[in-house]
């Protein structure tokens, strides 16, 4: 069995438990995707398969992917992503995998990239404390000595500074799946996910 599929996140709401507890979940439009090409360990070194997700013109696909797309049924798409799986030989190359693969309870890895901050100071980007607001201080919002004296006289690698915040691949781990609505492609989790409204993510299970 595939290992994980793509989705596009719609956004957040909450929904009533059993107790009447309100759970807020993440909704994601997952899939379905498209099995493109298997890879096996014996040709490739691996054993993998390759999915297509969101499929888009052929006039807006260049000429290496349309080849590519065409042994695969002729289908093209916007997304393209490997899956890690122990026998290719389970799936067949133009198979659709859907939110069928998910079951309510079980947990999920989402990775998706974080909203884009832009330039931020360090009490935005690393949480740092300001400082005297009195009259007299000049150290607001700054963030301090940042010296190592004369040895190694240079700024270690690493030093938290302020900088382009945000738009980064992040991983949120162990996801409840709430609930799989397979009629809509819709699967819904428990709490936030990384990234912007109609971003890609991926779900990958643990």
């Amino acid at each position: 069995m595939i290992g994980g599929i793509l989705a596009i996140k719609l956004g957040m709401s909450r929904i009533f438990g059993e107790d009447d507890a309100v759970i807020p979940v993440t909704v994601l439009r997952a899939g379905p995707c498209i099995v493109t090409q298997k890879k096996t360990k014996k040709v490739d070194g691996y054993n993998a398969v390759q999915v297509g997700f969101l499929e888009k013109k052929e006039s807006r696909t260049n000429k290496p992917l349309l080849g590519h797309f065409k042994k695969a049924g002729g289908k093209t798409f916007y997304h393209v992503k490997e899956f890690p799986v122990d026998d290719t030989d389970a799936l067949e190359v133009g198979q659709k995998i859907t939110v069928e693969m998910f079951k309510p309870g079980e947990l999920v890895h989402v990775t998706g990239v974080s909203k884009g901050r832009g330039f931020a100071g360090v009490i935005k980007r690393w949480g740092f404390h300001k400082g005297p607001e009195t009259h007299g201080s000049t150290s607001h919002r700054r963030p301090g000595s940042i010296g190592a004296s004369a040895t190694p006289s240079r700024v270690i690698k690493g030093k938290k500074m302020p900088g382009h915040m945000g738009s980064e691949r992040v991983t949120t781990k162990n996801l409840k799946v709430i609930d799989v609505r397979v009629e809509q492609n819709l699967l819904l989790l428990r709490g936030a996910i990384p990234g912007s409204r109609k971003s890609l993510v991926i779900v990958k299970r643990v």
